[in-house]
């Protein structure tokens, strides 16, 4: 039996937070030392850690690594590697950057701070000939990062669908298996802790968006921030709108999506990158994802389709994301090598949701009359839109019409919604849903 043999002087360690992930990692970076030295080939020692406050108890961890000092662990010269897990945008920012510029690898988990500052970073760091490895940023311990700026970078990425929140997936999951309000299901997501006690950033797409960002930068190789992603959150879902999917065979599920769109009569491309409610037939392989896991599904022109799943957050899951980024740059450093840069080289313009092509499920309250199905269905053709399928129910004054339609431009199938609620036949427009994986 070979063991690997341990080179160069030991790497040191500084952190920046340490709340509930960041307790996790440095548990696992005192209780794990030897078996990350014998996998990063070089002895790693966590030497400090930065907090807002020393006094709270952290088991495990010894408490003389504490400090209150955040400037002494990107201005020590004897700290080698970073691992950023304090979140937001600032300090963390300025923080990270100086860190580079002093010469140490970073890691990080904040995915806000990327959506936002991305290309400022990877900028940085090419500039400093360090590492910044950020795979516990999107999906927690799911390894869908890498892939797509290493295995599959020799191919041409498609399209990224992902679930990428694990909050809402799991609402979503006990609305569809219980029957559960929207209200109701958010209730027990807090009391079971994967819920904040404002669920804001998490329900209404904030989270799953700048992940998006990530996502669509690293697949389209372009500068892609949160401010460039359409975004709809969960809370106007409804338990009827999950009754009549489930009837129709769909789950919904909150979905990030990246796409390339061909310019009409060119060859060139843009990019539409998307967070909203979306249905999906049950024999999809999302569809299966439950509760808080998450999955990420990518569409390349070689390889085809591949589907990345697991635990999608939690303090082991990423921690576990970020000591492999961190095993990663040590080796990295102790062969006096650097891992791949993030490129823009392709510069893609991200396109208005307007130019994305999908599919819409439209529930509306209409007369129960004769010539209704009519006037709705010329709305339709009036904007270009064809009809896939239509459901009726009801009885007496008004009935519900449930309407699929086949793939058209989003811009087109915003307007057919705009006049249907001016029609006279339709008393009210009660859900708009768009549609993902049903064969054009």
């Amino acid at each position: 039996m070979f063991e690997r043999r341990l080179l160069g002087k030991p790497l040191n360690v500084g952190m920046l937070g340490c709340g509930h992930v960041g307790t996790e990692v440095a548990r696992l970076l005192v209780a794990n030392q030897q078996d990350l030295a014998a996998r990063a080939g070089v002895p790693l020692t966590l030497k400090k850690i930065a907090v807002r406050d020393i006094s709270k108890s952290r088991p495990g961890i010894p408490q003389e690594l504490f400090t209150t000092d955040l400037a002494s662990i990107v201005d020590d010269p004897d700290i080698d590697l970073v691992i950023e897990v304090m979140g937001g945008i600032e300090p963390a920012h300025e923080l990270i950057l100086r860190a580079m510029k002093n010469g140490k690898g970073v890691v990080t988990a904040n995915k806000a701070l990327l959506a936002k500052h991305g290309a400022e970073l990877f900028h940085a760091s090419d500039l400093a000939d360090v590492d910044f490895y950020y795979e516990a940023a999107v999906a927690g311990a799911i390894p869908i990062l890498r892939p797509l700026a290493e295995s599959l970078v020799g191919d041409h990425v498609e399209r990224v669908m992902g679930i990428i929140n694990g909050t809402t997936n799991y609402i979503l999951t006990k609305m569809h298996e219980s029957g559960s309000s929207f209200k109701d299901a958010l209730a027990e997501a807090q009391a079971l802790g994967y819920a904040e006690a404002d669920p804001t950033a998490d329900v209404e797409g904030f989270d799953a968006a700048a992940k998006a960002a990530i996502l669509a930068g690293l697949s389209f190789h372009s500068v892609v921030t949160d401010e460039d992603v359409y975004r709809e959150g969960i809370t106007g879902i409804t338990a009827e709108d999950v009754k009549v999917a489930k009837e129709m065979g769909f789950v919904i599920k909150l979905l990030a999506i990246a796409e390339a769109n061909e310019v009409h009569g060119s060859k060139e491309e843009t990019i539409t990158v998307r967070v909203h409610p979306t249905l999906l037939p049950q024999n999809h392989p999302l569809a299966s994802v439950r509760e808080a896991f998450n999955a990420v599904f990518v569409q390349c022109e070689s390889a085809g389709e591949l589907m990345f799943y697991g635990r999608g957050a939690g303090g082991a899951p990423t921690a576990s994301a970020i000591l492999g980024d961190l095993v990663a740059i040590a080796r990295n450093r102790n062969e006096g090598s650097l891992g791949p840069t993030e490129t823009d080289y392709a510069d893609l313009d991200i396109a208005p949701i307007g130019l994305a092509r999908t599919r819409y499920l439209i529930r509306m309250h209409v007369a129960d009359k004769p010539g209704v199905l009519a006037a709705v269905a010329q709305v339709f053709s009036a904007n270009a839109v064809s009809i896939l399928s239509v459901r009726q129910s009801g009885r007496g004054e008004h009935a519900e019409l449930t309407i699929m339609t086949h793939i058209a431009p989003e811009s087109d199938l915003a307007n057919t919604v705009k006049d249907l609620k001016r029609n006279e036949v339709v008393t009210e427009v009660e859900s708009v849903i768009r549609v993902e994986g049903i064969p054009a």
